[in-house]
This record gives structure tokens, C-alpha cells and sequence, in this order.
């Protein structure tokens, strides 16, 4: 390579790391005064129309769901008279899509309990999972029958402030779950606010709950106290914790950066001829300005499963599933929303990639299931086109066969590559 194109890569490098009842509750509950989303101005990423729904960090410690609300596709309203119903599927990728394009069984997850953890509160959480779960045949998951349960990070039920932007990633978070691992019980985590120290604590809450898969669908930039986070927060042996890698292109990203948890990249995922029936691509563009996360911790160590070459430290991303918000998923949301809308950004895949786990079975008492799937590397589909922007080496922001920044291993096949 030229000295000046090796040179204008590290300069990228530099700057990219530093029921009808039950909507009628749901409309008395909240939607008439849901607080502002407090979001990004509406922006197009990639040909879509979205949104960030969450506050973008201002201050250190402080962090963002990575949850991208399409605001260009028309959708059946909350104000239907009944917005469940087979005669006008929402749009957008729905359970049985994504258990076949992932190999998935059907019915999984029973005798597990999958957490979420998410800032802030979501007062229709519950109702607004009914809908979704109804709206797909899946089975009804309530307090009342023991499958769902929201706490606050102490553990007890004085919830946190509501925000209408947490409460978009909260609806993404635990429909995502229910599509996966539709016999799973469901742990909503909600912390305080959106610092590391209050969602490092539900974190740990969490666990002390016994939760077995935990779904992180937020982060922000890297910091030197991140090794220290990852010991009060991660090491949580047993346990298969999952983080998004990031919506911005090639920059590493904390938690996704914890040698403790599975960092999870984003694809393009669409419908095709092959025996498959379906492809996937890197979800971002050699521009960088959006699309999955990737790259080379400065702070975190690499795990000793890891063999890249081309970075010292720990490597974003491990897997990766379906991320990008033109290819997104069907999400029913009421408090900050009207109903159906599609979701994109890696908020998307992390829960996706916690649920496979907990459908493949209980982790090893005293393994990190990040290993797993390195231990199973014909298990996965391979992720072999695309890119997140521009970097050297090039693996860590570009697709290649085998292990790449973007995709990690790659995509679910199966569940082989996520059991002990």
C-alpha cells in the first residue's frame, strides 16, 4: 500500500476511535402524555428515513441506546379499532422471518429467563408487548402468569422516570426477545438513568435475579475506566451477555468493548434465491458515517479466544445479525409511538444474539459464552461483503471470509455455535 493511503487510513482510524382492549388501556396509560423523546433530528442513513430515538452522550460515563425508528414507512395506528390482525401485518421483519433466516426452531427458550436492560422507564411495557406478541400468535407473556417481570436496578418496583426515546429500544428490546425465544420468560432491567455506574448495576441485578442471558443494547465512546467497569459490571462467569457493537461505523464502542460479553455486529439482511432464502452484508458503507460498529479496543485486553493478529487489544465485533433500519423489524410501541413502526440499529441484534444463546441451552457454570462460538466457526453463517468505513488492517472494518470487525464469526445458523 502507498505511504499516503496508509496514511489517510490511520488519520480515519484516529478520529473514527476518539388486543383492542388493550390498546385502549395502552391509550389511557399513556400515549396522550408521553414525554418527549428528547431524539436526533430525522435524518436519512443509508436510503432510510430514521430517527435516533435516544439522547447521544454529552458527558462521560454517560451512554445511548443505539435504537434507529424508520419515520418513512406507514404502519396500522394505535388508533385502529383493532390493531392486531392478520389482514394488516405491520411492516417490517417479524418472528418468522428472522427464526428462518437464522435456522431457529420454533417455541424456544422455555425454562429461561432472558434479561434487558434499558434507562429510564416504560410505563406500557407491558401492554405494549401483548399487542405484538398477540399481533404474531405467540404465547402471552404478563406479570399475572409469571413471564414477564419489570424491576427497577435495586430490584423492587419504585421505576425510574419514564422517557419516551428508552421506551422505543424497551418495546424493541423485549419483541425481540419474544420473536427468538417466544417460551422464555422476560426480565426488563430498568436503571435509573443512562451512566455506565446505573446500567452496570442493573446489569448486576440481573444476574442476582438469575438471569442466564442479558441483552445490552446501548453504549458510548471508550474510556480508560472501561477495565474497571468490566469488573464491577461483566465478569459474570455463567452468564451470556450480550452488547451492540454501535450504529456509526468503524469506532470501537463501550460495553461492546468488554473482554467479558459477546459484542454484536449488524448486517443487511434480505430475502433471495439461494438455498438459504436469504443474504446478509455488512450493515454501513466504506463512508463510515453510519452502519454497524467495529474495531480495536485502546483499553479493554483481548480474550484468549480471540486470534485476530491485527489488534492487540480486544476486537469489536464476535457475531452479528440483522441491523440496518432498511431491512428492519416490526416493533409495537405506544409510549413515544402510535403503534407499529419498524426498528433498525444494532438495538436490533443484540437481543436477537441473547435470545440464541438462551434457545441453545444454559451456559457452562464457569464459562464466558462469548468463547462459544469461536469454538463453532462452521456453525455460523458467513458474512463476506460490505464494510463500516475505512481502516487498516482492513479486516477490522471490511467483510472478509472468516473473522471480520463488522460480523465477527457471523450470523446464527443454528444454534451450535452458541452452546457449551
Amino acid at each position: 500500500m502507498h505511504t499516503p493511503i496508509r496514511s489517510a487510513l490511520r488519520r480515519r482510524r484516529l478520529r473514527s476511535t476518539t388486543a383492542a382492549f388493550a390498546v385502549g388501556a395502552v391509550v389511557a396509560a399513556g400515549l396522550a402524555t408521553a414525554a418527549p423523546a428528547h431524539a436526533s433530528a430525522t435524518t436519512t442513513r443509508d436510503g432510510a428515513a430514521v430517527k435516533q430515538v435516544c439522547t447521544k452522550p454529552t458527558t462521560r460515563h454517560q451512554l445511548a441506546c443505539y435504537a434507529l425508528m424508520r419515520t418513512d414507512v406507514t404502519q396500522p395506528s394505535v388508533f385502529s379499532l383493532n390493531p392486531v390482525s392478520p389482514n394488516a401485518n405491520p411492516s417490517g421483519y417479524g418472528p418468522n422471518d428472522l427464526r428462518s433466516a437464522y435456522n431457529l426452531p420454533a417455541g424456544g427458550g422455555a425454562g429461561q429467563t432472558i434479561a434487558v436492560i434499558d434507562a429510564f422507564d416504560d410505563p406500557n411495557a407491558e401492554a405494549d408487548l401483548a399487542v405484538y406478541r398477540a399481533q404474531f400468535g405467540l404465547p402471552a407473556c404478563t406479570t399475572a402468569n409469571g413471564c414477564f417481570r419489570k424491576i427497577d436496578q435495586n430490584g423492587g418496583t419504585s421505576y425510574p422516570t419514564p422517557d419516551a426515546g428508552w421506551a422505543g429500544e424497551i418495546s424493541l428490546d423485549v419483541d425481540m426477545v419474544s420473536a427468538i425465544a417466544p417460551n422464555a420468560h422476560i426480565l426488563l432491567v430498568e436503571a435509573n438513568s443512562a451512566t455506565m455506574e446505573d446500567l452496570g448495576a442493573a446489569v448486576n441485578q440481573a444476574v442476582a435475579q438469575g438471569a442466564k442471558y442479558i441483552s445490552n443494547s446501548y453504549g458510548g465512546p471508550e474510556d480508560p475506566s472501561d477495565s474497571t467497569s468490566d469488573n464491577l459490571y461483566f465478569n459474570h462467569p455463567g452468564v451470556a451477555i450480550t452488547a451492540s457493537s454501535g450504529d456509526s461505523g468503524y469506532g470501537a464502542q463501550y460495553p461492546a468493548g468488554s473482554q467479558y460479553i459477546t459484542s454484536v455486529g449488524g448486517t443487511t439482511l434480505t430475502r433471495n434465491s439461494s438455498a438459504r432464502g436469504w443474504g446478509e452484508t455488512v450493515w454501513g458503507s466504506f463512508i463510515g458515517v453510519s452502519g454497524t460498529g467495529s474495531g480495536c479496543s485502546a483499553y479493554d485486553a483481548k480474550p484468549s479466544w480471540q486470534t485476530d493478529t491485527g489488534c492487540s487489544k480486544r476486537t469489536i465485533a464476535d457475531v452479528a445479525a440483522v441491523a440496518d433500519p432498511n431491512t428492519g423489524v416490526a416493533v409495537y410501541q405506544t409510549y413515544g409511538g402510535n403503534g407499529w413502526v419498524v426498528y433498525g440499529g444494532t438495538s436490533v441484534s443484540s437481543p436477537i444474539i441473547a435470545s440464541v444463546y438462551a434457545v441453545a441451552g444454559t451456559p457452562g457454570a464457569g464459562d464466558y459464552p462469548a468463547k462459544y462460538p469461536y469454538q463453532h466457526t462452521g456453525a455460523l453463517y458467513d458474512v463476506t461483503s460490505g464494510a463500516d468505513g475505512l481502516c487498516w488492517p482492513f479486516y477490522l472494518c471490511m467483510a472478509r471470509s472468516g473473522y471480520d470487525g463488522p460480523t465477527g464469526l457471523g450470523t446464527p445458523n443454528g444454534l451450535t455455535a452458541f452452546r457449551s
